[in-house]
């Protein structure tokens, strides 16, 4: 897709003539910039792999080589496999491993600019779309996780939801020549949201709302037809999966034990879920933590969606139609109600993106995720940058608006310049601490070394050293885990614990340190077997002379 805007028309200065700079331009600059910041991290091995990423690799892999075609990521009944889907034609023609892995994704990321600039020049302004590209180009640690890591569903929510809201908006306009065909896109985009991952569904639904107040009409022809069709390919994953399986791991069950735990106290759940969650999932924080200051995110952002939302809801009761006033003399001009559509769209769309922002972020603060694991259950709110234009949009306005006091719209430029300035401090700080984040991986490829070394091929280990092993070699090797009460943990896909058992000769590997690493050396050493101590960077390796008998049944 192209970005325009408009025709360039050459300005005369003097004798001379240059091009009028254009935001369609100027956001496909930024755009290109954060697409190769993103090339270049994955290249440099940022953000570090982990065992989820490693287990889609898996996945990826199989489908590549027709051994298996599974619906779901190994191991559990939810989070559709769409994206080993799309890397396993890359792992056909291609060494498999985590650049290929990526590579849809970075994709996606850039899918989603050119979405967010269309948008959001639709919704509100071009050269505000081309300021939202700008701030999106930008990257923190979260940020990076969220758009790169093959881990089940991040990268592809945010394209989705943009498009969603989009194609509603653009139906809505009556702008789309293909009708039909955009109304299946849409079934079709929101049928396989099921299937991928839960978490996009309040952009769902308020697209759908959209759809259904600027475009309802045709739903009963040929576009109700086209967007039941596309809807009906796109749910055939989680359809097909739901009449086949087990009671207890259909869709609703899954997600109802997902939602399960316990909410811990209110405070600690609106502290890790707004004040701290805000700023860290959207990008404002250094690698895994916060500081003090970068905390201001959470308190303006919940300010700012009201106020977005108030100044939608006040322009929509200014458009509505005559037939929902009181007091109307006669009706009005049909005419003069169809001349107010195209704005009761654009401020029903930015409703949209407020309404759709809330729900996911009430959502996520009254979840125990919020509370008890902050910092990476802040990836929850990963689709809130669809709603980023909803967001920004009130101190944008209210910076170029004349008619306010020049107080406001200093107040609003310094809380713009905040924004980017954190953002900027974010992404500084992960290629600060580049080199930190990636001596994972290093050490990960001097354990393989060292497993080669001592000819062991089966091991047991935790859960995140386990899977990255097993995807790197290829699956040459195969490891069972194993959880620090010496009982066996969770083995995604039971093949390779399978494996391990039968093995005559398997090594313990632990990262060095960990309660693992005491436990499995204390039990070796009560058993009087004969050990083969190995220790690597960052790992313990212990190789006993005969079966002991762990894990412990």
């Amino acid at each position: 897709m192209v970005l325009t805007d408009r025709p360039v028309r050459p300005v005369r200065v003097g004798t001379a003539t240059r091009p009028r700079v254009s935001p369609a331009r100027t956001a496909l600059v930024l755009g290109a910039a954060g697409v190769a910041y993103r090339l270049a991290a994955l290249l440099a091995g940022l953000p570090p792999t982990n065992s989820d990423e490693a287990v889609t690799g898996l996945v990826a892999s199989h489908v590549a080589q027709g051994r298996e075609f599974p619906l779901f990521f190994y191991g559990q009944h939810y989070m559709g496999a769409l994206e080993a889907y799309l890397a396993a034609p890359l792992f056909a023609v291609a060494n498999p491993g985590v650049v290929a892995l990526r590579l849809p994704n970075l994709a996606l990321y850039a899918l989603f600019l050119v979405l967010v600039w269309q948008l959001t020049r639709r919704l509100y302004h071009p050269w505000f779309a081309t300021a939202v590209v700008g701030l999106l180009a930008l990257g923190s640690d979260r940020i990076l996780k969220n758009q790169l890591i093959a881990g089940g569903g991040y990268p592809e929510m945010n394209p989705a939801g943009a498009l969603l809201v989009l194609l509603a908006v653009l139906l809505g306009l009556g702008v789309v020549r293909r009708r039909a065909s955009a109304f299946a896109v849409f079934g079709l985009v929101a049928g396989l949201t099921l299937w991928d991952d839960w978490l996009v569904l309040p952009y769902v639904a308020a697209a759908g709302a959209l759809l259904l107040a600027g475009a309802g009409r045709d739903l009963a022809g040929r576009g109700g037809a086209a967007l039941a069709a596309g809807l009906a390919v796109g749910l055939l994953p989680i359809v097909s999966h739901n009449l086949t399986a087990a009671p207890e791991h259909r869709s609703l069950a899954a997600y109802r034990q997902l939602g399960g735990g316990t909410p811990g106290d209110w405070v600690d759940r609106l502290h890790g879920g707004v004040l701290f969650g805000l700023p860290m999932g959207t990008g404002f924080c250094s690698p895994g933590r916060c500081a003090g200051w970068q905390l201001w995110w959470g308190v303006a952002a919940p300010l700012l969606l009201a106020v977005a939302g108030l100044l939608a809801l006040r322009a929509l009761w200014i458009l509505r139609p005559a037939s929902l006033r009181r007091g109307v003399p006669r009706p009005a001009s049909p005419r003069r109600d169809d001349a107010a559509r195209p704005a009761r769209i654009q401020h029903g769309g930015r409703l949209a993106l407020v309404g759709a922002a809330a729900v996911s972020l009430t959502a996520y603060a009254g979840s125990a995720a919020a509370g008890d694991t902050p910092v990476e259950s802040s990836r929850y709110l990963s689709c809130l940058l669809v709603s980023l234009p909803a967001l920004l949009w009130p101190l944008w306005a209210a910076a170029g608006d004349h008619l306010l006091p020049a107080v406001t719209r200093l107040a609003a430029r310094a809380g713009l310049a905040a924004v980017a300035g954190s953002a900027v401090l974010a992404t500084g700080a992960l290629v600060a601490d580049a080199d930190t984040l990636t001596r994972a991986d290093e050490r990960r490829r001097d354990l393989v070394v060292a497993l080669d070394r001592l000819g062991v091929r089966h091991f047991y280990t935790d859960y995140w050293t386990c899977y990255p092993v097993v995807f790197a070699t290829r699956e040459r090797l195969a490891c069972g885990v194993i959880r620090d009460d010496l009982r066996a943990g969770w083995d995604r896909y039971p093949a390779y614990p399978a494996r391990v058992a039968r093995a005559d000769r398997v090594a313990y590997v632990s990262p060095t340190g960990t309660a693992l690493s005491r436990a499995v050396a204390d039990r070796l050493a009560a058993t009087g077997t004969p050990v083969t101590r190995t220790t690597v960077p960052g790992y313990d390796i212990l190789l006993p002379a005969a079966p002991v008998g762990l894990p412990l049944r």
